[in-house]
């Protein structure tokens, strides 16, 4: 680790590979865990010169980790959304369960009204572009773009851009099959019900790839990936299994012990749009999924 100073930024060269919450806490002699994430939620670290506050971000030998020591700062919390990743284009974020990708009502909180706040509060004339939605009870990884050609090339490119985009959930009961694949066509009613059929009945072919990662006696945690993006239609998929998602009451399931929805996007990966860099995140998997299999097993 090779450290350099320019006023009161703190420049340091990676040597091997690490991740960043832990290169941080030793560059700056050894600061507590909290200290260092301190850090990264103030928007106080950078990775070759783009702001990065994902703690499990992977470092590689060779790059450069700047640390700006400047109390001048605006610090942004929120709990709705983490900033995950950003640069002059676009914002990777982690949204947690219960809030809108985006309304047309301007009284409502949701992720674009909280990205705009965040910007705002940073100094950036930009404001925040949806490019693709999550579920409001599913929480995780998604991106929204600072300019409309931004936005436009990544709607358009997304199925040439992303490469990997995993999710993670909790079914009721042990699924027969540790892994296979799920294919249907999808239609949706005028109450908004999304409908399965195992024969064309003039709906959107949905497909999902699904792998059993954990088990007790009454729970599984899924890993699903999907090869189409239809509206809810790992819900309906695990749903068409027998195994519906805990907590989603639309489709199935009668189980309130875990609070939420049991849905979490929680690997994207893509090539950015402009400097066609390859991006990957992946965020835990969350602890209330963890400790319901546990207590389960446990009882």
């Amino acid at each position: 680790m090779k450290k350099g100073q320019k006023n009161n930024i703190l420049s340091f060269k990676v040597n091997e590979e690490t991740e960043l919450l832990t290169f941080v806490m030793k560059a700056m002699n050894g600061i507590s865990r909290n200290r260092a994430k301190a850090l990264l939620v103030n928007r106080l670290v950078l990775v070759d010169n783009i702001i990065t506050t994902h703690a499990l971000t992977t470092l590689h030998r060779g790059q450069t980790v700047q640390i700006d020591r400047s109390k001048q700062k605006m610090s942004f919390h929120s709990n709705d959304i983490g900033v995950v990743y950003e640069d002059p284009y676009l914002l990777v974020i982690d949204k947690r369960a219960g809030l809108l990708s985006m309304s047309n009502n301007t009284r409502q909180q949701t992720v674009q009204s909280v990205l705009n706040r965040y910007l705002e509060k940073g100094g950036s004339r930009c404001t925040s572009h949806l490019v693709h939605r999550l579920d409001r009870d599913t929480s995780g990884l998604m991106v929204y773009a600072k300019d409309v050609k931004t936005q436009r090339t990544l709607i358009e490119g997304w199925q040439e851009l992303v490469t990997d985009r995993r999710y993670v959930a909790v079914a009721e009961g042990v699924l027969e099959k540790r892994s296979g694949t799920v294919e249907s066509w999808l239609t949706e009613d005028k109450h908004f019900v999304t409908h399965s059929s195992p024969v064309n009945n003039g709906g959107k072919f949905a497909v999902t790839h699904y792998n059993v990662l954990r088990t007790s006696n009454n729970y599984s945690i899924v890993e699903l990936e999907l090869e189409t993006g239809r509206k809810n239609q790992i819900r309906v998929h695990l749903a068409d299994l027998g195994h519906p998602i805990v907590g989603d009451f639309k489709y199935g399931s009668s189980d309130e012990r875990l609070g939420r929805l049991g849905l979490h996007a929680y690997v994207l990966a893509f090539h950015h749009p402009v400097t066609g860099k390859f991006l990957r995140f992946e965020t835990p998997i969350p602890d209330s999924f963890e400790r319901l299999l546990r207590t389960e097993t446990e009882e």
